[in-house]
Protein backbone atom coordinates (compact mmCIF):
# COMPACT_ATOMS: atom_id res chain seq x y z
CA UNK A 1 0.00 0.00 0.00
CA UNK A 2 3.04 2.48 0.99
CA UNK A 3 4.17 1.73 -2.43
CA UNK A 4 1.38 2.21 -4.53
CA UNK A 5 1.02 5.36 -2.46
CA UNK A 6 4.54 6.76 -2.97
CA UNK A 7 4.03 6.14 -7.07
CA UNK A 8 0.63 7.76 -6.75
CA UNK A 9 2.14 10.83 -4.67
CA UNK A 10 5.44 11.28 -7.90
CA UNK A 11 3.03 11.28 -10.35
CA UNK A 12 0.62 13.75 -8.73
CA UNK A 13 3.31 15.87 -7.84
CA UNK A 14 5.27 16.34 -11.23
CA UNK A 15 1.99 16.28 -13.03
CA UNK A 16 0.63 19.69 -10.38
CA UNK A 17 4.08 21.03 -11.53
CA UNK A 18 3.10 20.66 -14.99
CA UNK A 19 -0.17 22.42 -14.42
CA UNK A 20 0.83 25.01 -12.42
CA UNK A 21 3.90 25.68 -14.82
CA UNK A 22 1.32 25.82 -17.92
CA UNK A 23 -1.42 28.67 -16.61
CA UNK A 24 -0.74 31.72 -17.66
CA UNK A 25 -0.40 34.70 -15.17
CA UNK A 26 0.43 38.46 -14.78
CA UNK A 27 4.00 37.95 -16.82
CA UNK A 28 2.27 35.21 -19.17
CA UNK A 29 3.83 32.33 -17.67
CA UNK A 30 5.17 28.78 -19.72
CA UNK A 31 1.75 28.60 -21.46
CA UNK A 32 2.58 31.67 -23.77
CA UNK A 33 5.99 30.16 -24.80
CA UNK A 34 4.55 27.54 -26.92
CA UNK A 35 3.03 29.98 -29.07
CA UNK A 36 -0.46 30.32 -26.60
CA UNK A 37 -1.97 27.01 -27.77
CA UNK A 38 -3.70 26.94 -24.84
CA UNK A 39 -5.87 29.26 -26.19
CA UNK A 40 -6.46 27.66 -29.51
CA UNK A 41 -7.31 24.54 -28.00
CA UNK A 42 -9.82 25.57 -24.82
CA UNK A 43 -10.89 29.04 -26.09
CA UNK A 44 -10.25 32.61 -25.09
CA UNK A 45 -10.90 31.77 -21.14
CA UNK A 46 -11.61 28.05 -21.48
CA UNK A 47 -7.88 27.50 -20.43
CA UNK A 48 -7.71 29.32 -17.26
CA UNK A 49 -11.25 27.72 -15.98
CA UNK A 50 -9.72 23.69 -16.87
CA UNK A 51 -5.90 24.39 -15.76
CA UNK A 52 -7.40 25.78 -12.44
CA UNK A 53 -10.19 22.93 -11.65
CA UNK A 54 -6.34 20.50 -12.87
CA UNK A 55 -4.63 22.49 -10.35
CA UNK A 56 -7.47 22.08 -7.76
CA UNK A 57 -7.92 18.30 -8.76
CA UNK A 58 -4.03 17.87 -8.37
CA UNK A 59 -3.89 19.67 -5.25
CA UNK A 60 -6.50 17.56 -3.11
CA UNK A 61 -4.83 13.97 -4.23
CA UNK A 62 -1.56 15.65 -3.22
CA UNK A 63 -2.71 16.66 0.00
CA UNK A 64 -4.95 13.29 0.72
CA UNK A 65 -1.34 11.16 -0.57
CA UNK A 66 0.32 13.41 1.87
CA UNK A 67 -1.46 12.91 4.76
CA UNK A 68 -2.18 8.61 4.11
CA UNK A 69 1.92 8.49 4.04
CA UNK A 70 2.27 10.45 6.63
CA UNK A 71 -0.35 8.46 8.78
CA UNK A 72 1.02 4.76 7.44
CA UNK A 73 4.76 5.93 8.98
CA UNK A 74 3.63 7.09 11.90
CA UNK A 75 1.66 3.82 12.63
CA UNK A 76 4.98 1.97 11.94
CA UNK A 77 6.35 4.60 14.37
CA UNK A 78 3.53 3.46 17.11
CA UNK A 79 4.35 -0.50 16.36
CA UNK A 80 8.31 0.34 17.29
CA UNK A 81 7.92 2.24 20.33
CA UNK A 82 5.64 -0.37 21.84
CA UNK A 83 8.09 -3.27 21.43
CA UNK A 84 10.78 -0.85 22.41
CA UNK A 85 8.61 -0.73 25.11
CA UNK A 86 8.01 -4.01 25.94
CA UNK A 87 11.86 -4.87 25.89
CA UNK A 88 12.83 -1.92 27.86
CA UNK A 89 10.08 -3.12 31.21
CA UNK A 90 11.26 -6.60 30.55
CA UNK A 91 14.81 -5.51 30.93
CA UNK A 92 14.33 -4.01 34.52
Amino acid sequence: MTTFLSILHICVCIFLILVVLLQQGRGGGLGSAFGGAGQQVFGGRGAGNFLTRMTWGCAMIFILTSVSLAYLASAGDRSLRSRSGQTSSSSK
